[in-house]
């Protein structure tokens, strides 16, 4: 197989899923679940770096939200880079600035050295999953093995997703938290020795232009938003974040507009059915990959477990991931969007109200009180396992179909705002007490935020057969 300047290929008709296929895919495949690995590994040990580097709840939040932050702005810019400078390329620049930056995290001293170390590694996960998934594309050029490669991709991110807080928390238990971010170094250090052997490179024929000035304001507008909700004790601080925040959002769209080739196309995002799918996206982001970061401090404070109990406690709420989502694509072609998606946000809403009301009774009724939470876990899991792999299918099938691209980066926005939103807004509201009644306005917020998701279902077609 060869690969020109403008990805034309040469397809050998006798190319199969061997050994060969398997290892490129699964070097591949690595990088999707380093990143998925270094947000749900890291959850459990949050209340132990807080004492390590004696930072509160909100500044925490940095801890995920720096990662958060940069990994969103760098996936906007990182699809043109690779396609300038080279897939490959992009793939092992990542991957060097993801080792780099886990090497810096494991060092850091105080909360600022982490917080910029985590910066780091958003930028180089962004250019790594991007290279990666693009030289999926080029090396698998025949369909049937191209989907078995994206297969394993997507098991390997749900392994990733589902195991990370029980891994977390062992090796945490055993080594220190510092060891979750070393540990990235052996797979990095196999995908570089792996890709430049096993892949080829590959460039677009026409260069996309970079909008840097845009990114610059949406990661600003987004930031200071964050801020503002990490400053809600402070009303005057609050404000002026957010009041700065709005301004440069606004900014970004009326940039948008003007441009020929806008990084967010206006028109796409005022479709009300995709402003649908937009808040079903935050409120799924919210209700529960935001609420898993603070599960295993509620844990500990509620029912006293330490990070090796919580990551297993935590398989409640993480292992749906890893069964429900073939189940809730069926769900969508039986019962379209509406209804299946209706669901999944009820699951999320009934979830995190029992788990508000565990959070209550914990106090005075432990055992029964982790039971409920347990079920609670369940619940949220479940219905964002329902929900979570279907809603990026849907701005995708909503969009026009020279716009995919963009409506992909859409959803990408979505999720990941969505998701450092609230956790700057849960760490607000979860309380630093001893025990696990202060958390209970954080479930309940979650579980507002999940009531106005299924409101905003009754905006979606009936079937998932619409698509322009």
């Amino acid at each position: 197989m060869t690969l020109s300047r403008d990805l034309s290929v040469t397809v050998d008709p006798s190319v199969t899923w061997d050994r060969r296929a398997r290892l490129t895919a699964g070097v591949l495949g690595l990088g999707a679940f380093l990143t998925q690995f270094d947000v749900t590994a890291l959850v459990v040990v949050m209340p132990e770096i807080g004492r390590d580097l004696a930072v509160n709840l909100p500044g925490l939040a940095w801890v995920i939200d720096a990662y958060s932050l940069a990994f969103t702005a760098a996936l906007l810019a990182a699809g043109a880079l690779a396609d300038r400078y080279g897939r490959r390329r992009s793939l092992l620049a990542g991957n060097a600035v993801f080792a780099t930056a886990s090497v810096a995290c494991a060092l850091a001293t105080t909360a600022p050295a982490l917080w910029a170390a985590r910066a780091g590694q958003g930028i180089g996960s962004a250019l790594l999953i991007t290279g990666a998934l693009a030289s999926i594309a080029a090396a698998f050029p025949e369909p049937s093995l191209r989907a078995r490669a994206y297969a394993l991709i997507g098991i390997l991110s749900g392994v990733a997703m589902a195991l990370g807080p029980t891994l977390g928390g062992l090796l945490a238990a055993w080594l220190g938290w510092r060891t979750i971010f070393l540990a990235n170094v052996l797979p990095c250090a196999l995908i570089a020795l792996a890709v430049p052997r096993l892949v080829g490179e590959g460039r677009a024929a026409s260069r996309t232009p970079i909008d840097w000035l845009g990114l610059t304001l949406l990661t600003a507008a987004l930031g200071l938003a964050i801020e503002g909700c990490l400053q809600a004790r402070d009303p005057v601080r609050c404000l002026v974040s957010l009041a700065a925040g709005l301004v440069l959002a606004l900014t970004f769209a009326w940039r948008q507009r003007g441009r020929t080739r806008p990084l967010i196309d206006p028109v796409l995002v005022s479709d009300r059915t995709v402003q649908a799918v937009i808040v079903l996206l935050i409120a799924v982001s919210v209700g529960y990959w935001a609420v898993l970061v603070y599960l295993p401090a509620f844990l500990l404070a509620a029912f006293g477990l330490d990070a090796q109990a919580a990551g297993l406690a935590l398989l409640a709420a993480t292992l749906p991931m890893l069964v429900l989502p073939p189940l809730g694509g069926r769900m969508v072609q039986k019962f379209g969007w509406r209804r299946a998606f209706g669901g999944a946000l009820v699951l999320i809403v009934v979830g995190n109200a029992v788990l508000a009301g565990a959070a209550l009774a914990s106090p005075p009724a432990g055992a029964s009180a982790f039971v409920g939470a347990l079920a609670g876990m369940v619940a949220v899991g479940a219905g964002a396992a329902l929900a979570h792999p279907q809603l990026s299918g849907a701005i995708v099938a909503l969009a026009r179909s020279e716009t995919a691209g963009m409506a992909s980066a859409v959803t990408m926005v979505a999720r990941q705002g969505g998701f450092a939103l609230g956790v700057a807004a849960l760490g607000v509201l979860a309380s630093t007490e001893s025990n696990g009644a202060g958390y209970a306005p954080m479930f309940g917020f979650a579980a507002v935020t999940g009531l106005i998701g299924l409101v905003a279902c009754h905006l979606l077609p009936g079937d998932a057969a619409r698509q322009r």
